[in-house]
């Protein structure tokens, strides 16, 4: 039966949020329970190896032991940029933030591999990826040449291998690596790197351009950016109040803050009505393995304070912490305290999921045919510039 829909004047210009456009295979988000991988709580999947939740992701069910090993094994021989991509990444200019060099990168690295098959495409993007997020950290810190990835270390471990990163506590931040890649993967099929990197693949644009495309739109304040601007502000709050600050002391910070117009970043989402359980996942390891770690303790208590004190504007619908409100702080008191790559962080994960949404879009929507190009309408509106 068909069902049509009025659109009012009040719907137009909101960001197309909460309209229905299509299907996503690997992941969705319920506004009391959280996200979900293929049916599987982001609590539980946390607790895996990145090679099984990407097997998930990929193939929509759980693999044995033995086939995520046979699937491992397909992208570790893939693991290796060529020569020339990391070439070029040693020639690209390290000012300005170090997304757009990840975003050059990446279409450098099509360049050399696009096969216009985005299945293949999206093995050798997914194998690839932490080999050349490395590249792009290390050329941009000044850390020197990168590693090549071994065949003996996880999907993980190879990138925390391959980047060089001072004085670093290896195994230790390869854990808090492996927890921040798994909770980024995928979060459904809507938020906005997602939507544009399959947008711009409905073009048929290969893998890797459709990649990049969604990494320039992770890159923003209000998507990407917000873990390292997060992190700012909880460095904010720490100099202010101090380390022995209690929660008298950040709840009167808060409200300042409110009465003057600033911001508090960290809470509220556009679909959560809860506390983010990707955030629930990272306070949980944050008050067991760094609980006295200055930050951290000022990040637990704006997770006390905040909802609170939120909670009494009845135009916030979500005074919760979000997954930006915990994620850098836990990076840095890990060891990795270089805001400016946390979203680069982010790409590395996200790009998977993303890269597996668009092979849905292309190869298996309606019958195999794929989506079509994407098309809204809009409204003419007249306008005059004063």
């Amino acid at each position: 039966m068909e069902v049509l829909f009025q659109i009012t004047k009040e719907q137009l210009e909101t960001g197309m949020r909460g309209y229905p456009v299509g299907y996503c295979t690997t992941s969705y988000v319920d506004p009391q329970k959280g996200l979900f991988y293929v049916g599987k709580t982001i609590d539980e999947v946390s607790t895996w190896e990145p090679r099984q939740v990407i097997y998930l992701l990929y193939y929509g069910k759980e693999g044995t032991e033995q086939e995520v090993s046979q699937f491992f094994a397909q992208l570790q021989k893939r693991a290796q940029c060529p020569r020339g991509v990391i070439e070029h990444i040693k020639g690209l200019p390290r000012q300005g933030h170090p997304m757009k060099l990840y975003c050059a990168a990446m279409l450098i690295l099509g360049m050399y591999l696009k096969s216009g098959d985005y299945k293949e495409d999206c093995l050798e993007l997914i194998a690839k990826l932490p080999h050349l997020t490395a590249a792009v950290i290390n050329h941009h810190a000044g850390w020197g040449d990168t590693p090549l990835p071994r065949e003996d270390l996880g999907y993980m471990e190879n990138f925390t291998h391959m980047l060089r990163v001072p004085n670093a506590d290896t195994a230790q931040l390869n854990r808090v690596f492996k927890l921040f890649n798994i909770l980024h993967y995928d979060h459904g099929g809507g938020n906005l790197s997602t939507f544009v990197g399959k947008a711009v693949a409905s073009g048929l644009e290969d893998m890797y351009g459709s990649i990049c495309s969604a990494l320039c739109a992770l890159a923003g304040p209000r998507h990407g950016k917000a873990n390292q601007d997060c992190l700012e502000f909880v460095q904010a709050v720490l100099k202010e109040v101090g380390e022995k600050a209690t929660e008298a002391d950040v709840e009167k910070l808060i409200r300042h803050r409110l009465e003057s117009g600033q911001l508090v970043f960290g809470f509220g989402h556009a679909v959560l009505r809860v506390e983010d359980p990707r955030a629930t996942v990272q306070y949980d390891y944050a008050q067991k393995h760094f609980k006295d770690h200055p930050l951290v303790r000022i990040a637990l208590l704006l997770r006390k304070v905040g909802p609170k004190v939120l909670g009494e504007n009845p135009k916030i619908s979500n005074p919760y912490p979000n997954v930006d409100a915990i994620s850098g702080t836990l990076l840095t008191a890990a060891g990795f305290n270089y805001p400016e790559y946390f979203t680069v962080l982010f790409g590395l994960s996200r790009a998977v999921g993303i890269a597996i949404q668009i092979v849905y879009e292309r190869c298996e929507a309606r019958g195999g045919k794929g989506t079509p190009i994407v098309r809204p309408r809009y409204i003419y509106k007249s306008r005059e510039i004063v």
